[in-house]
């Protein structure tokens, strides 16, 4: 049986042997970890590592008695997986000085499975006789103190642990202890994903009053640290403040300093679906309307917790007293960088003739597509990529193979004005990308000639355009296309260099330079770093993207990606072949639709597989 319980161990993504019976497995020293089991019934094996199953609960075992420095290293390892209250079982296993520095909480670092322990070298400490093992994996992330996720491209994890002997706690003997460590969590991805959860916090862009997305992990149960329930976790990370990269471009109405008054661990709602949220004096002089900002920060983050149904939000000063209460209906009409989040949406695309047109997908089955009003429904000039605005009013159009932008009504019948944008490349395909527009009503468009590759903002679609600064566009490097954020503080960039094309978010920030507004794209962070190359890629939520792209020897696929990086095994769409553009909707009733080669326009309602649309005609978009 102990072979039995290997195989499953190691099926777990552990390359060390574990000795002991699945009967054994709760209640043997000699195993570090476990899930909880039922007390009548047939006994199963329960994976630990079970990716996405956040119900699936591992409790810490002490070290036993006179262990072998193996058994403390793997059961270590185990233990670090566990929701034990302070890490207190992990530490055990470490000596008095390791476990008074060691800070779990400061990082954590995932690799694609457990990490794998080598053999010990014997000869490493001959005169402490101490032992050093090596730690090993593939490292694709890490997270921060501000639990901020960073991916990174698949690369060699090599650290180690090493173990002394000190004297036991009767003093009549010696034990294995660790006394050097990684730093933080070593966790493979499964248990990560087990563990922790993303969540959006929620600030303001700066300067104005919608709200922004902030993507942070935290522990799907209790945290082992805080005590901390999911809910008072997510509370506690948004007064924390945004993480370091959106922090240029965002401000929080939380008052520096403020936090949760002391002492409270649960956050909870009444019968009302009311949740009251006790704050310390930071708080307690704030004007009526920063209040009403708070209190939509609070509504508009916790709105991601299944766990909790929150309608309204009570803030309260330090003395217990309510200082102000705001709804989320309220909340969604005021604050979101969504004009009218509540209405429906419906993709447009160009048919086979150039014109704009638009297409009904909210019936069971399509409905013939709609002519556009204006000049660009008419045909006016042949269009080669388009971008509607968010108030579905006015269309940007990219005309003549690629080498003007222009803007025209698609609500009336009007001149087609001059271009706003030209590109002088010498081929189509180095010339203008397709358009996109921000929450605020900029237009955004890239020129990919490859002579001197730049990325132009028009305000308001109509002003005098504006070259963004992108101090990262060298080196060869050049937009293929773009997307910008309904908020305007983020964009997706398609950015092509040494003949790869991957996924960049970059940070917009905007100020005034002697009296002339200035934009720049900043920070860039690669958002699907195990994606060799990127197709396409489209906004489908405040912080998730949707993406074609083809991972190293794999074919294309389509899938969600969080604008952090991080993925999950369930983010993968149903296949379909030769995808060239896709797009998504702001919200969650209307279905993604792509375009591909070979079934033509296709749309994927949740539920079922892709549904032809249209046979001719291409570039879907959603307004944005």
């Amino acid at each position: 049986m102990g072979a039995d319980l290997r195989g499953k161990r190691e099926a777990l993504g552990r390359g060390r042997s574990v000795r002991g019976t699945v009967l054994l497995a709760c209640g043997s020293l000699l195993v570090a970890g476990c899930a909880s089991m039922p007390d009548s019934g047939d006994v199963q094996a329960v994976k630990a590592s079970n990716a996405g199953d956040s119900q699936v609960r591992v409790y810490a075992v002490a070290p036993r008695e006179n262990a072998d420095p193996d058994e403390i290293v793997d059961g270590f390892l185990e233990a670090m997986t566990s929701d034990d209250p302070g890490f207190a079982t992990a530490r055990k296993y470490l000596t008095s000085r390791a476990a008074a520095t060691w800070r779990p909480e400061e990082s954590i670092t995932v690799l694609t499975n457990a990490p794998d322990r080598d053999q010990a070298d014997h000869l490493t400490d001959p005169e402490s006789k101490g032992r050093t093992y090596p730690i090993s994996g593939r490292r694709i992330a890490t997270v921060d103190a501000s639990r901020a996720y960073q991916p990174q491209a698949p690369a060699e994890f090599n650290q180690s642990i090493h173990v002394v002997q000190q004297p036991s706690a009767d003093g009549k003997g010696k034990e294995w202890r660790i006394d050097s460590l990684p730093r933080g969590l070593v966790l493979g991805e499964a248990d990560f994903l087990r563990n922790y959860r993303s969540v959006n916090k929620y600030y303001f862009a700066s300067g104005e009053n919608w709200v922004v997305a902030d993507p942070v992990y935290i522990r799907q149960r209790q945290d082992p640290v805080t005590r901390m329930d999911p809910v008072t976790q997510t509370v506690k990370a948004l007064l924390e403040g945004p993480t370091g990269w959106l922090s240029p471009a965002v401000d929080s109405r939380f008052p520096s300093g403020t936090q949760l008054r002391a002492g409270v661990r649960t956050l909870t709602t009444d019968d009302q679906s009311t949740l009251k949220v006790p704050l310390n004096s930071k708080a307690d002089h704030v004007s009526a309307l920063a209040c009403k900002g708070m209190a939509a920060q609070l509504l508009f983050t916790l709105g991601d917790l299944t766990s909790v149904r929150v309608e309204q939000v009570e803030i309260q000063g330090s003395d217990g007293k309510a200082l102000c209460l705001l709804g989320k209906g309220q909340a969604m009409d005021e604050y979101s960088p969504v004009r009218d989040p509540r209405r429906g949406e419906n993709p447009y695309f160009v048919d086979e003739h150039g014109k704009l047109r638009m297409l009904s997908v909210g019936g069971k089955q399509p409905d013939t597509p709609a002519e556009v009003p204006g000049p660009f429904g008419k045909g006016v000039a042949p269009l080669r990529y388009v971008a509607v605005d968010r108030e579905e009013s006015r269309a940007a159009g990219i005309l003549n193979e690629g080498r003007e932008l222009r803007v025209g009504s698609i609500t009336a019948d009007e001149e087609l004005p001059a271009p706003v944008v030209t590109s002088s490349a010498l081929r189509p395909e180095d010339r203008l990308s397709a358009p996109s527009w921000d929450g605020r009503g900029d237009l955004w468009v890239a020129d990919r000639n490859r002579v001197k590759p730049r990325l132009w903002m028009v305000p308001g679609g109509q002003g005098e355009r504006i070259e963004v600064s992108t101090p990262w566009l060298k080196d060869g490097a050049r937009v293929e296309s773009l997307r910008v954020s309904a908020d305007g503080v983020r964009i997706a960039l398609l950015v092509t260099k040494d003949e790869r094309t991957t996924l960049q978010i970059g940070r917009v920030e905007r100020s005034y330079v002697d009296g002339r507004p200035s934009v720049s794209v900043m920070d860039l962070q690669n958002a699907a770093p195990r994606l060799e190359s990127v197709a396409a890629v489209s906004w489908a939520g405040p912080s998730r993207l949707v993406v074609v792209g083809t991972e190293t020897g794999g074919v294309q696929q389509v899938r969600y990606v969080q604008t952090d990086g991080s993925t999950s095994t369930s983010s993968v769409l149903p296949g379909l072949n030769g995808v060239t553009a896709v797009a998504a909707p702001g919200g969650e009733q209307a279905p993604v639709v792509a375009d591909s080669d070979q079934d033509g326009i296709v749309r994927l309602v949740p539920g079922a597989n892709w549904q032809p649309m249209v046979k001719e005609g291409g570039h879907p978009v959603y307004p944005g």
